[in-house]
């Protein structure tokens, strides 16, 4: 299994270059250690498991959110490496892999893939010669990513999006696909993971598109809780309001994914086109009903 290059990497807690030193990465300095899993390094900050952070609807229901633990215990319980069985969640994710590939710039060498799900990102960029570092907060998911497709330019990392364990512009492009309506503090997630992004490259980010959220009665805390974990709900303008403008040379920001042609399920003819005909029949469509289903924001870093 390829080791990631210590020269893009820093420790969590202070900012230190990491060297390895018996079979762990070490900081320079202070002595922290960080423990390395199945080949991946764990690069959590000191007490990350028990850490909690708290968001408008916890500020609300006087709750508190340990993300790093629930998200490692959601990995353990959902496998997110099965394929979806309903064949138009299939085709929805298809389009919006396909989406996100359109906008990574051909002079991409590397790519941070921030919750890595199901490493499709190392799967279609590697081959292509491209880095790409699937991260998760979990110990879970780059593992398997790193089973699941052990190319030599692949490496995965478990980290914590807030206390990135890269040093300042490591990456060409930065993917966090479906992960910003999950974390506690939106325009601080943004403003990290501009930090890792060299001048110049680009920050792909997609999400639900004013999503209505619901919620349900926990039966073991008796609080409502928000399905799919989904805590926050974005618009074009709440998205752009979250961004650090001063870091940003410039940005391109559109919603798309149809819900009509979604839940008419018109996936049945529509998986025969080809991604720009795709792309042409689901404009026409919100153009004359405007549904959209998601957003997607490019940041160019200044």
């Amino acid at each position: 299994m390829p080791k990631i290059p210590t020269d893009m990497l820093v420790s969590p807690d202070n900012g230190q270059p990491l060297e390895w030193a018996n079979g762990k990465l070490q900081a320079a300095g202070n002595g922290l250690s960080y423990e390395v899993e199945s080949g991946v390094p764990v690069l959590l900050p000191q007490g990350a498991r028990e850490t909690s952070a708290r968001a408008e609807q916890h500020e609300r229901f006087g709750s508190r959110f340990f993300y790093a633990d629930h998200y490692q215990s959601d990995a353990e319980l959902f496998d997110y490496f099965e394929d979806f069985e309903d064949e138009g969640a299939r085709h929805e994710m298809r389009r919006l892999h396909e989406a996100i590939v359109s906008e990574v710039s051909g002079e991409t060498d590397s790519i941070l893939d921030v919750g890595c799900g199901n490493a499709w990102v190392a799967q279609h960029f590697c081959p292509k010669g491209i880095s790409v570092c699937s991260m998760d907060i979990s110990t879970v998911n780059p593992q398997r990513a790193m089973e699941r497709y052990p190319f030599g330019n692949h490496y995965g990392v478990v980290a914590d999006a807030y206390r990135l364990p890269f040093r300042d512009g490591a990456f060409d492009c930065i993917i966090a696909s479906e992960i910003i309506e999950h974390v506690p503090d939106p325009g601080g997630f943004i403003g990290s993971l501009l930090r890792v992004l060299r001048p110049g490259g680009q920050l792909i980010i997609t999400t639900p598109y004013d999503e209505k959220i619901q919620y349900s009665l926990c039966i073991h805390c008796n609080r409502p809780t928000p399905q799919h974990a989904h805590i926050h709900s974005f618009t074009m303008k709440k998205m752009l309001a979250l961004t650090p403008q001063e870091r940003v040379a410039g940005h391109r920001i559109y919603t798309f994914g149809n819900k009509v042609l979604i839940r008419l399920r018109t996936h049945v003819f529509l998986k025969y086109l080809p991604f720009r005909l795709w792309r042409w029949a689901d404009r026409l469509a919100n153009s004359v009903v405007r549904k959209p289903a998601r957003i997607m924001y490019v940041i160019r870093r200044k």
